[in-house]
């Protein structure tokens, strides 16, 4: 790379230090990909969906931090709230108006830790019955209602 001149050392004032993996950053509330948990969509914050994986992973992972999406209201955000509180866990609420995300929280770590699934199912969720209705045809449902 060689050594800094004084035009890096103007650009950096200017417009702050180069980050790695930007666009990683803005759809991970600051983070990237290697250093997560677990990573719950804003869909599953506001439904309560996933507590118990996020209760499980904060039992395991006592000394990683907690991101939340600024965009969801704080009324869906007592739960995982609670969580950290319980075990220690710190956490912030990360709103950025540049990006756009789906991202509701992430429980990461300072340090790359390459955990292979990040995000929980929504269909580990649905019950059996659920996922018969889904998958019912078009003549199934007809029939059904006829009957």
């Amino acid at each position: 790379m060689g050594t800094k001149n004084v035009d890096d050392y103007l650009t950096e004032g200017i417009y702050g230090s180069r980050q790695t993996k930007p666009s990683e950053r803005k759809q991970f509330l600051g983070t990237i990909r290697e250093r997560i948990v677990i990573a719950l969509t804003k869909g599953q914050i506001m439904s309560d969906k996933g507590l118990d994986e996020l209760d499980k992973a904060m039992k395991a992972n006592q000394e990683a931090k907690l991101l939340i999406n600024g965009d969801v209201s704080h009324k869906f955000l007592k739960e995982e709230k609670a969580l950290a509180n319980k075990y220690n866990i710190p956490y912030t609420e990360v709103t950025n108006e540049d990006a756009d995300t789906d991202i509701g929280a992430v429980l990461t770590y300072d340090y790359a830790i390459e955990k292979k699934h990040i995000f929980i199912d929504d269909e580990a969720d649905e019950t059996t019955e659920e996922k018969a209705e889904a998958s019912e045809s078009l003549f199934g449902k007809i029939k059904r209602w006829l009957s």
